[in-house]
Parts: structure tokens; sequence; C-alpha cells
């Protein structure tokens, strides 16, 4: 069961989290959101969903107790549940502030998810932002999406980590290519402390982010023994995560078949496994060479 998570937590003297009451399935506990600094004008890491009254009182609540005004809201990656939330606090909770987040892909045409009148600047790999209290650097991260970024506070050596990792569980990705670099990225930045987009704070980081690439690889190899087990059967890629992701709810299935899908295409690219049209769809199977 996961671990319960306070609405508003205040993390260390420089970090104030609130959470984003959307719980779900995929979001976990539901999107922490950051208040980083100690003067008057801090930045807010990511802001939520749209339209959670509840997360705009709690917002609320800390921005009026702590007499401070947002000075940037910094984006982790377009995904609604990050993004969505700065159309309610642009231009009243966040009065003046500035609105940062990396650029997709230029064959990616969902880069703007909000309104025209909330202009987006975009962040910069090794881009530093410095308020009273904390230097933030911005480290592109592609591979859950292609925008993605992680933070490190340079004073305390912790790592905002976004959705690339979580506090429990794996993450889903877009690109496992460029996943797997970024997870070697952040394992070099050696972190003390993570603090995810989901899910609670990470005190043993580099146990966790070798974790996440050895279970990737390990992933990969599953995939690859079922298919070496059954050379004569063709699998779609929800097949193959009943047969291996025997662990989880039925209801993270879709999820945890677009994982198989990018492990699919990764190890086709290799040539380890060929795809094939059967009945509409599209089903694998270890590529010749590599039968048993």
């Amino acid at each position: 069961m996961a671990a319960v998570i306070p609405a508003v937590t205040r993390l260390t003297s420089r970090v104030i989290r609130i959470l984003g009451c959307n719980p779900s399935p995929m979001t976990l506990q539901g999107t922490n959101t950051y208040l980083i600094g100690t003067g008057k004008r801090r930045i807010l890491l990511d802001a939520g969903d749209n339209g959670v009254i509840e997360y705009q009182t709690h917002l609320k609540s800390v921005i009026e107790s702590e007499k401070v005004d947002i000075e940037h809201i910094i984006l982790s990656h377009w995904h609604h549940d990050h993004v969505g939330g700065v159309e309610d606090i642009y231009g009243t909770l966040a009065k003046n502030c500035t609105v940062w987040k990396h650029k997709r892909s230029s064959d990616d045409d969902s880069d703007n998810q909000l309104p025209e009148t909330i202009p987006l600047q975009w962040l910069k790999d090794g881009q530093e932002f410095k308020i009273e209290g904390a230097t933030l650097k911005i480290h592109h991260t592609p591979g859950h999406t292609t925008d993605h970024v992680v933070l490190s506070m340079l004073e305390d050596k912790i790592l905002f980590s976004g959705d690339c990792i979580l506090g429990e569980g794996t993450a889903v990705f877009e690109d496992l290519y460029t996943y797997m670099q970024s997870l070697q990225k952040i394992l070099e930045l050696k972190p003390s402390f993570i603090y995810p987009g989901h899910g609670n704070i990470l005190n043993e980081p580099i146990k966790t982010i070798q974790y996440y690439i050895e279970h990737r690889n390990r992933r990969e190899e599953q995939i690859l023994d079922t298919l070496k087990c059954n050379p004569d059967k063709l699998f779609t890629d929800l097949n193959l995560v009943e047969a291996i992701y025997t662990d989880i709810a039925e209801e993270l299935y879709p999820a945890a078949a677009r994982n198989v899908t990018h492990h699919l295409t990764k190890l086709n690219k290799e040539k380890k496994v060929r795809n094939i049209q059967s009945d509409g769809e599209c089903k694998w199977q270890i590529a010749v060479q590599n039968k048993i």
C-alpha cells in the first residue's frame, strides 16, 4: 500500500512540498509540486492538474503563510498532471511569474498545453536559476517524454526527478533508448536525495537509480527469454505483459504494454525480434537467428 503523503510538508528550510491532490493508479498519491527558496520570491516546480480546487487552496495557504510570491514556475514536462494547474494559478496565486519548460522534439506538436495567454519560456540543458536560498540546475533527461527535465539543487545535492524516477514502483517512458541514457546521466550526478514527481522522498537514490537501470535490463531479458522459449508462437504486447508482469494489478496492464512495446521496438532495431501482422494485429516472435 502506498504511503500517505500529507497535503503540505516542509521538507527542508529550502523546500515545501504541496501535493497535487489528484491521486490515481498512474499518479500514485498525486503529483508532487515543490515551492523552493527561502526569500520572498520563490520557484514553483510543477503545478499539478487543472481544476483541482483542493490543491489551489493548499498552495494559496502556503503562499500566504510564507508571505511569498512565485517568481518562476518550472515544468518538468508537458503531461497534464504537471502542467494543467498553471492555468489556475497564473495571474492569480502567481501574479507576476515566468513559466518555463523544455521544448519537445521537432516532430511533436504537443509542446504548449497552456492557453496562448500564458507564454512559455524555453529551458536549456545546464541552465541555472538562482534565488535566495537555492540554486537550481536544469538537466534535460528525455525518455519519459522528449521535453523531460530534472533539477539539481546545488546547495543540498537534492535531485527533483519529475517522472523519470518515482518514489515507488518504476516509470513509464516514450523512448527506452533515451530513457536509459537519462538514467545514466542522473546516476553520474550522484544526488544525496531524490524528490520525485510522484511518491515519497528517496533517501538512497544511487541504489534506486541502479535498480531502475537493472530493472529495464531484466525486463528485456524476460521478453527475449519468453520469445526464445516459444519460438513458433506469436505474441501481442499484451500477451507478453500477461506472461511477464505477474506482480501488478490488471488495471496497470495498458501502461505495462506500452513499456513492452518500447522494449520490442528497441529489440527490433537490434534485429533480435521481428514483428508480424497477424489477424489485424502486430505480433512478435524471436528473430530467426536467435531461435533456440
